[in-house]
């Protein structure tokens, strides 16, 4: 064959080479620039519980409980070009991908997703699941050297990241706290409306993220699968990523689970560096598993009436709805729990007294579960409870903590929310506590559209809520430790009276039935520095974090907020300072209606301030602090100086984070809103 016809023949051939499912280019010649039409046969890389399924999709999380995902591309990509004009800036970049979320409920799912940009994978390895998305951990989440970009789609409202809802998507830099966010949708370009889409609904959506380095701008824009990309983005911010990026970055995906299983996909990605990314095949993107059961057969059901006999039909129809009902109805019964039949709820009168658990019902949804109110009838009487659905599927220590339940069902106080008792069904918990109608203390604190508490209602509330932490210390026939004392577990019953509730609940997870859970169980700005290194609950630290809650009354301040520069400040800080120069009185919330008695707001910021002493024995008892308050004693004629330590050096070091790896946080507002008010 002559040369030339060779290599006309050759060139044919590689012309017609069909491309395959997956066209990818390399990061190198063609400075960043790939597309994954599905991601069989990719050469990602994978950690955690990320895995490329057989039909090529990428599988993020597989399902289970309180884990993260991370895919990346295989190398870093050059963000800064040292020949620019200005070599320091980074350079310009545009994506697409198509995702879906696959949540265990139709109408509530676990944790979202994100696209990331890091520097260094080092910090998305040390990350947190949960809320967290496996992209940040306590220490780095507002850290300026964590070099992180983030655009998350978050399906789980979290209040300390001031999340606008439970369907949003936001822009993140170095924190979790987004720099602007939107809720979830497209504007249609036919109309001008908006068109909500929901992140969980199962089905596949597109997302456009891209950064002009020129104009330091990123813009997001999202629709569903099938439809054009919206003129008019979704939501667009300044951020300049000169800040953020090194030299070079990975990007890549990252999920996580909390409490609820999902699992979260990315069908297809394209990506590249100075230009837009080239555009996604959808016609050849891999198949999603089915978002329901299959439809039954035309045939079958057409056949199946004429087949059957009225009689067999009938007994079907009966054997069918008796089965049904029973499997709707199920418990999960043990002979050990005989001892504790007074404490048992039947199912199905919880089913009956929440409507069925309806969205109408739901109070909030937490780290814990999800709390729905109901109605009990008895007799003659009707009583309103809140029902708590925790998560929880294995045995190990299910006994110990059914004791557990059955004998704080015993506690009697005022200040106390009463647990009336558990039902136990198959991977479930329920716990029925009296209900609360004016909700959490938390959201009249920090949501002004509630109103504002006077001072007489604030030393009312603190008060009482002393004295039921007391009577759990020293005055019932046990010592119960609450572990979790906050503003948000102190509920207002109808006469506004402070109700302490959740006590206990954290032993759940105590009894090893999450891996992934340490000992150390509390809120951020509660903890008391001790229990990084010991691990153990004491009154002690029940004390330390009333102390945090006796200044949070006060000042109408959270323990530890974060500033829009990613600066936190500790509140014990804050009026410790105010205290030395003179001016203590200053730190009470300016928000308080009709003035207040200078003397109790001194003496209750003294009083916390001492109750937060890093020193487990310099802090009073229980018994002591209702002694202060009550002005049966005198609080001793401290100063400033005998509290001159920073609490931000001592409680929340990157030490004292590395050893309470996992801690839970206020994260959904309503984990503990036995109450009123969504």
């Amino acid at each position: 064959m002559p040369l030339q016809t060779f290599h006309l023949a050759t060139l044919l051939l590689l012309l017609l080479r069909p491309a395959g499912r997956c066209a990818k280019a390399a990061a190198g010649g063609d400075g960043g620039r790939f597309v994954y039409n599905g991601f069989k046969g990719t050469n990602l890389t994978l950690d955690g519980a990320a895995t490329v399924t057989p039909n090529g999709l990428l599988m993020l999380t597989n399902g289970t409980i309180q884990m993260k995902g991370h895919a990346f591309h295989p190398s870093p990509l050059p963000f800064r070009d040292a020949a620019a004009q200005n070599a320091t800036a980074a350079r310009s970049f545009s994506t697409a991908f198509v995702f879906a979320i696959f949540g265990q409920y139709v109408d509530l799912s676990s944790h979202g997703l994100a696209f990331f940009v890091a520097s260094d994978r080092a910090v998305l390895s040390a990350a947190l699941p949960g809320q967290f998305l496996g992209l940040l951990d306590t220490a780095d989440n507002g850290n300026r050297s964590a070099h992180v970009f983030a655009v998350e789609l978050d399906t789980l409202f979290n209040a300390d990241f001031r999340d606008l809802n439970s369907n949003h998507v936001g822009v993140d830099v170095d924190s979790l706290v987004s720099r602007v966010a939107a809720d979830a949708g497209y504007f249609d370009d036919a109309t001008g409306e908006f068109r909500n889409l929901s992140l969980i609904s199962r089905k596949a959506m597109q997302v456009w993220v891209d950064y002009d380095g020129a104009a330091t701008q990123v813009t997001v824009t999202m629709a569903p699968v099938g439809v054009s990309r919206p003129k008019k983005p979704l939501l667009q911010t300044t951020v300049d990523l000169s800040e953020v990026v090194q030299d070079a970055a990975y990007v890549g995906f990252t999920s996580a689970t909390g409490v609820l299983f999902s699992r979260h996909f990315v069908l297809g990605w394209s990506f590249a560096l100075d230009g837009p990314a080239p555009p996604l095949n959808v016609s050849s993107l891999p198949a999603l598993p089915p978002a329901g059961p299959k439809p039954r057969s035309k045939a079958l059901e057409i056949v199946l009436p004429i087949a059957s006999a009225t009689l067999v039909f009938a007994a079907g129809i009966a054997i069918h709805a008796i089965v049904r009902r029973r499997i709707k109805y199920a418990e999960v019964r043990e002979d050990w729990e005989a001892a504790f039949g007074p404490h048992r709820f039947s199912y199905k009168d919880l089913f009956h007294a929440t409507k069925g658990f309806g969205d109408k019902q739901l109070l909030g949804a937490g780290g814990f579960g999800s709390v729905y109110k109901g109605v009990l009838r008895k007799s003659n009487s009707n009583t309103e409870v809140a029902v708590k659905k925790v998560s929880h599927e294995s045995k190990q220590g299910m006994k110990e903590f059914v004791a557990e339940v059955a004998s704080m069902g015993r506690l009697r106080h005022r200040n106390l929310v009463q647990l009336l008792g558990y039902c136990r069904r198959k991977g479930e918990l329920l716990l029925v506590y009296d209900y609360m109608p004016n909700g959490s203390l938390d959201k009249y604190l920090h949501d002004r559209s509630k109103g504002t508490l006077g001072w007489p209602q604030r030393f009312h509330i603190i008060r009482g809520v002393a004295s039921g932490l007391l009577y759990l210390h020293e005055d019932w026939e046990q010592v119960v430790i609450h572990r979790d004392v906050k503003a948000s577990n102190v509920l207002l019953d109808a006469e506004m009276n402070g109700r302490l509730g959740d006590f206990g609940l954290a032993r759940l997870y105590d009894h090893g039935t999450d891996a992934h859970t340490t000992h150390v169980v509390g809120t951020m700005g509660y903890l008391a520095p001790e229990l990084g290194h010991t691990g153990k609950a004491t009154p002690a630290t029940d004390v330390f974090a009333f102390g945090a809650f006796l200044l949070q009354v006060t000042c109408g301040r959270r323990p530890i907020e974060q500033d829009e520069q990613g600066n936190l400040t500790v509140l014990v800080d804050c009026v410790t300072d105010r205290w030395r120069r003179g001016l203590i009185i200053d730190a009470a919330d300016t928000m308080i209606t009709n003035g207040f008695s200078s003397d109790e707001v001194s003496l209750v910021l003294k009083l916390g301030l001492l109750c937060s002493h890093p020193v487990p024995n310099a802090r009073p008892t229980m018994r002591q602090v209702m002694q202060y308050l009550d002005g049966d004693m005198v609080l001793p004629d401290l100063s400033p100086e005998y509290f001159g330590f920073s609490a931000m050096e001592r409680m929340y070091s990157r030490e004292f984070n590395k050893n309470t790896a996992c801690v839970s946080s206020t994260s959904m507002g309503a984990i503990s809103d036995l109450s009123g008010g969504r």
